[in-house]
């Protein structure tokens, strides 16, 4: 091979490599993903669904993420696990949980990365401490504009048994109101056949990163964990009985996690009930 066509070889080399990135870049910009749930008559409260921040950075202060939630003027943001990381420390975290709380009223439950931090009652206390419920298999009731909503949390199961989990679950149903919105803010998508057991109008999740590989036109994950390959609840609105629904949310991970989002740009999730 003469030396002219390493070159060409080497420059076409690089040209992959730059175009890879670019990509990759391209799919790590952050979005708004509105969701509309069908037969919602008369929506009256705007919520924000976040999951999976992982303590990644979204500019000073994190000031682009907390602006893309302030744009929507939400009544009530969901937070729904890995807010905080195990392996990058909380500050980013911190800054953005003490900005969002003077938004509007937050919920909060673990995910398994709390956990495995070996800091989760630690992390929790501190988010309470803001002022943000945090659920622990409980519920709570907020009225908003004269619409009354029961939120329902629970742990991340890494390290209950199926039966104490499970405990979690009917514990926080059973404090809901028959005449209240039910909504189950949990970090696990893949527990439908859980979640169909009680009658949840609205179930909100991440934890499945859509994959990080998300197919596009088919909605399905490459891998989630949790759900192995060709993930099926990776992002967006799934019906799980008739009129209730689960809500994934494809979460914000970005520096956290070792390979790039393809056809998967992390998100902010909107909708109305």
């Amino acid at each position: 091979m003469d030396k002219k066509t390493r070159k060409r070889r080497l420059l076409i080399l690089l040209g992959i490599i730059l175009a890879f990135v670019g990509i990759s870049l391209l799919f790590e910009i952050p979005v708004t993903e509105k969701i509309k749930i069908p037969n919602t008559t008369d929506p009256s409260v705007k919520c924000v669904l976040v999951t999976d921040l992982h303590s990644c950075s979204y500019g000073k202060d994190q000031k682009t993420l907390v602006s893309l939630i302030k744009k929507q003027e939400p009544d009530i943001i969901f937070l729904g696990g890995d807010i905080f990381d195990d392996k990058l420390d909380d500050e980013n975290t911190k800054v953005f949980l003490k900005t969002i709380v003077n938004i509007c009223p937050c919920f909060y439950v673990t995910g398994n990365h709390e956990y495995w931090s070996g800091r989760v009652d630690e992390m929790c206390a501190y988010t309470e401490s803001l002022g943000i419920t945090v659920l622990r298999g409980a519920c709570s009731s907020i009225t908003i504009n004269g619409k009354k909503i029961d939120v329902c949390g629970v742990d991340d199961p890494t390290y209950f048994s199926q039966e104490d989990w499970e405990k979690q679950l009917q514990t926080a149903w059973s404090e809901t109101s028959e005449d209240s919105y039910k909504i189950l803010l949990t970090h696990r998508p893949e527990k439908v056949d859980d979640y169909k057991q009680y009658d949840f109008d609205l179930v909100l999740a991440g934890h499945a990163h859509a994959g990080q590989v998300r197919i596009p036109l088919l909605n399905r994950g490459a891998y989630a964990p949790d759900q192995g390959f060709f993930a099926k609840y990776v992002s967006g609105l799934y019906e799980l009985k008739s009129g209730e629904y689960l809500i994934v949310s494809r979460g914000l991970a970005r520096e956290s996690t070792p390979l790039p989002r393809f056809f998967n740009n992390p998100e902010i999730v909107v909708f109305e009930i």
